[in-house]
């Protein structure tokens, strides 16, 4: 893609190209207190405190002081802010571990720091995504999953296709455990607000409490002789305690990487039976059409 229009002025949005170090990030103006970073830092300081459904231009206005069209000589739209504040809040990431274990421990680093930045922020989430990532930090965090790759016999599509697939499952079940932990707030509010002291913490873990209620649930409506497999797991108690978040995450994992795993090991016997020697992203037993990419490339 061009970074230039046909008159040489550059064809990203303002702010993008700003990130990116296409243009100034402070156009002049009256107002000088302004700048591109203090705009995306208070954005982020609204959606930490009040949710991403509270950021607009006008509220970041408020809270720099500014009026609302004092930003748009920096930022373009809320679609481009937000942008920004993604990649703003997710940063670069973090150095990978040292050289010589292998794509495996390269790749667990990779999609466990990702999900404890999501973690961190978890409001990210609660943007959409509405298309391939183009920002700084977005960019380096596909690189630096590409770069875990880069001795394998996966072909330059695959490696994206497998990147992308641990990039989703690493957001998958962030959000998924930022849900659960929702929940578990709302439900330790209605406690609170029930108890005859509105101000006595809740006696039981919440997010335990509705899993075993869920479990009552679910013997109530079914049966052993309705949903046998179903009652072996009820029966095993597997319903009754809530299991621990990050060894969830590192099952999961761990079983989406052996069949990454399974795929390097087929691409590489393909490779050693064609008797072509390893070049950068070249693997001639790959299936065809393997060089096309997906459509959405991770980052956080």
């Amino acid at each position: 893609m061009s970074v230039e229009n046909d008159d040489g002025t550059t064809a990203l949005p303002p702010g993008l190209a700003a990130a990116w170090g296409l243009r100034e990030r402070s156009p002049k103006g009256p107002r000088r207190g302004l700048s591109l970073d203090r705009i995306v830092a208070a954005a982020v300081e609204v959606a930490a405190a009040e949710g991403i459904g509270a950021v607009s231009m006008g509220r970041v206005a408020k809270h720099l002081g500014a009026s609302p069209m004092a930003l748009y000589r920096y930022v373009t739209a809320k679609d481009e802010l937000l942008l920004l504040m993604v990649d703003a809040a997710t940063g670069p990431p973090a150095p990978p571990p040292a050289p010589g274990g292998g794509w495996r421990p390269e790749l667990t680093h990779w999609a466990t720091a990702q999900r404890a930045v999501l973690l961190r922020n978890p409001w990210v989430l609660r943007v959409p995504i509405s298309g391939p990532p183009v920002a700084p930090n977005a960019i380096a965090w596909m690189e630096q999953g590409l770069a875990a790759l880069r001795d394998t016999a996966l072909a330059p599509g695959d490696k994206a296709s497998v990147i992308l697939l641990v990039s989703s499952y690493a957001r998958s079940e962030a959000s998924l455990h930022t849900d659960i932990a929702e929940a578990g707030r709302k439900a330790a509010a209605s406690q609170a607000d029930a108890a005859t002291d509105p101000t006595a913490a809740p006696t039981a873990d919440p997010s335990a409490e509705a899993l075993r209620g869920y479990a009552d649930l679910l013997r109530a409506l079914t049966s052993a002789g309705t949903h046998p497999h179903l009652h072996t797991v009820l029966d095993s108690g597997a319903f009754d305690t809530a299991d621990d978040p990050d060894a969830d995450f590192r099952f999961g994992l761990d079983r989406l990487l052996d069949g990454i795993e399974t795929l390097v090991r087929t691409r590489e016997r393909s490779r050693a039976e064609s008797g072509s020697a390893p070049g950068p992203g070249s693997d001639p037993g790959s299936e065809a059409g393997s060089e096309q990419g997906p459509d959405t490339p991770p980052g956080p």
